[in-house]
């Protein structure tokens, strides 16, 4: 398995340093009662500025931390460094940085949350979620969208997928629940070899304490969920909002509206309702392994 920087163990990423940071410089403005273009001309700069970094969307200036601090009134030099910290995290590249030469920029913003989520609930239609992926299965589901790259491509691809699996063994590692349509488990992704050693390896995920695998049988019919495959991420930063992720195919949407994110997890919460109960995933993984090798 890959090496992974230390900034993979402690669950840290720029993004959401940065929607910690701009969290923070908001609710210290809000309290003042500074409006946005006050704030802006402080820092030399526009009201529109203030909002891209209280949403955590621009890189932080130490020298504009600073000055909205002043601005604020914060004179405790305790709240002044540990905001300063956060700034600076946030202005260091993720570990997957390295991987940037097969990695696009939309995809870069979902490993940043995922690698700060304490939750991540996720319904797949198509493919085993990636976290659960074996490096065969990972290396045929990449195929599929990147036929024609050479072989190292290839590799650092699955490279990278696999060295994101190491966030569910860290010290502290976020709770997976996954939902799984019956079709996941039945299509022959890299063959039928590849297929038995994939369903095998989720059963000893199963066994892991923070992954909890649920599987919705061909018999259930429809679903809550039937538009797609969807991922609801939530951090342990109670500033940062829930996250849904849905993945296209050239790239991916992003929603932390409350109404949103609200719609998803209802939808969620019924997929967990009408799935098959998690103490019956090993049995269900079992049997459909007993109906490949019968062929």
């Amino acid at each position: 398995m890959a090496d992974v920087p230390a900034a993979q163990e402690n669950g840290s990423g720029p993004t959401v340093r940065r929607m910690q940071v701009g969290a923070r410089l908001r609710s210290l403005r809000l309290a003042k009662g500074i409006t946005r273009e006050q704030a802006g001309y402080a820092i030399r700069g526009s009201d529109s500025k203030i909002s891209r970094m209280e949403l955590g969307r621009v890189a932080f200036m130490e020298r504009d931390v600073t000055d909205l601090l002043k601005l604020y009134g914060i004179e405790d030099a305790a709240e002044h460094a540990r905001l300063l910290a956060l700034a600076r995290e946030a202005n260091t590249p993720g570990w997957w940085h390295a991987y940037g030469d097969v990695l696009a920029t939309w995809f870069q913003n979902y490993l940043d949350l995922e690698q700060a989520t304490e939750l991540i609930r996720t319904y797949e239609i198509q493919f085993v979620p990636g976290l659960l992926q074996t490096d065969a299965y990972a290396r045929a589901v990449i195929m599929l969208g990147h036929g024609r790259a050479a072989e190292d491509e290839i590799s650092r691809r699955a490279g990278l997928r696999m060295a994101r699996q190491q966030l569910l063994t860290r010290a502290d590692p976020p709770r997976l629940w996954a939902v799984l349509d019956e079709a996941v488990l039945r299509r022959p992704i890299g063959g039928l070899e590849v297929l038995k050693q994939q369903i095998e390896h989720l059963i000893e995920m199963t066994a892991l304490r923070n992954v909890r695998l649920q599987v919705i049988p061909f018999r259930s019919g429809g679903h809550a969920a039937a538009g797609g495959a969807f991922s609801i991420l939530r951090f342990a930063h109670s500033d940062v909002p829930d996250v849904v992720y849905i993945e296209h195919l050239t790239s991916g949407l992003y929603l932390d509206k409350r109404e949103d994110v609200d719609q998803y997890a209802a939808a969620m919460g019924r997929l967990f309702i009408e799935a098959e109960p998690p103490n019956r995933t090993p049995e269900i993984l079992k049997e459909i392994l007993g109906d490949l090798a019968a062929g």
